[in-house]
């Protein structure tokens, strides 16, 4: 995955690989059992040309974590898109502005609030528009959602009951579930699994409509695919990163982004100092933030803005001005560290793209 020229690209740069990105876009097909099935997170690449490419494998749907990504996907090609952050204060209006800028897009959003739902409601009934809204249920991750129960119930029959919003579904968000065993997964998930099973059946059975469930991230990608009547939201495999595919290791998908950078200073002996500090790889994790292929006994001693000091035997070997290539421990938050990434094809750069959703803002 070198450059056969890296004279010319800048450090630190955010390098992706369309064949990559292609080839991981159509495992995550296999493995789901057909595009239809697939309602991948973008919060991931935040690109429209991957939401482009996505649409001419047959994968239509999305969801975004930010009125800007749901907006870039719509204005890219997505047709059925799921905000999965509940819009609460000016979102709300934001939220309805989008849908009423893009007609022929399906939009819908996740909700765990019974203020939140009369507040959208209002907003949407003020507008003339009827908003899609999914009860987002929490699972065991303890960040969003209403446990399923009877709460849920009473949440779900809120929105049925209010003429400017649609019930469409229930939305749940497994991540805490990251066994590196498969089977440990499978049997961890169980549990959710059967009370949001238990609560779609309730729900049906007085003839309310349940029409999906949206379930998951990447690590139970592989438990909830093998289940019918289940759309399945990955958003890591398409990119794919270090951390995922130590921890994560049934999942075989390949790496589409790396980072290159430089050695820029040699402080010591066995030290380099590279230009990939905090504004350019995701730090919010413990070391190892990245990892290098070439240097797989390489230590992180230092974090800082703009510098990343690591101790390594073959430091010798590595002159200022060297270039390395490391593979982001998470990259998702290491995409919207770059304004915009080099698109790399046989080996060269070809062309550059902008991280168009990584703003806060764009039309609406």
């Amino acid at each position: 995955m070198r450059l056969a020229d890296e004279s010319a690209a800048p450090s630190p740069a955010l390098l992706v690989f369309p064949d990559r990105i292609e080839e991981n876009l159509r495992r995550m097909i296999a493995l789901a059992g057909g595009p239809e099935r697939l309602r991948p997170h973008l919060k991931t690449h935040k690109l429209p040309q991957l939401i482009a490419l996505q649409t001419r494998l047959g994968i239509t749907r999305c969801k975004a974590a930010t009125i800007a990504e749901a907006e870039m996907a719509a204005g890219a090609g997505a047709t059925d898109i799921t905000l999965s952050t509940q819009p609460v204060g000016p979102n709300a209006a934001r939220l309805v502005a989008l849908i009423r800028a893009f007609p022929a897009v399906a939009f819908s959003t996740i909700v765990d609030d019974p203020g939140a739902v009369d507040a959208l409601a209002r907003v949407a009934a003020e507008a003339g528009v009827v908003v899609e809204v999914l009860v987002d249920l929490d699972v065991g991750m303890a960040r969003t959602g209403i446990a399923p129960g009877p709460e849920a119930e009473q949440l779900f029959r809120r929105i049925a009951a209010a003429p400017s919003l649609r019930a469409g579904g229930l939305h749940a968000y497994d991540g805490h579930l990251r066994q590196p065993v498969l089977a440990d997964r499978i049997a961890a998930a169980a549990d959710g699994i059967s009370r949001v099973d238990a609560l779609a059946a309730k729900l049906r059975s007085e003839g309310l409509p349940v029409p999906r469930l949206v379930w998951g991230g990447t690590p139970t990608f592989p438990v909830h695919a093998r289940r019918a009547g289940v759309e399945c939201s990955p958003g890591t495999c398409v990119l794919w990163d270090a951390g995922y595919e130590r921890n994560i290791p049934d999942l075989e998908f390949l790496h589409a982004a790396v980072l290159l950078t430089r050695v820029i200073s040699r402080p010591g002996a066995g030290r380099l100092c590279l230009d990939l500090g905090h504004k350019a790889v995701a730090s919010e994790m413990p070391h190892p933030r990245v990892v290098f292929p070439e240097l797989p006994d390489a230590r992180a001693v230092t974090h800082s803005e703009e510098h990343l000091v690591i101790e390594t035997a073959a430091a010798d070997k590595f002159p200022v001005g060297s270039v390395l290539y490391g593979i982001p421990w998470h990259i998702c938050p290491t995409v919207a560290l770059h304004d915009r990434v080099l698109v790399v094809r046989d080996g060269r750069v070809v062309e550059t793209w902008t991280v168009t959703a990584r703003a806060r803002r764009l039309g609406v």
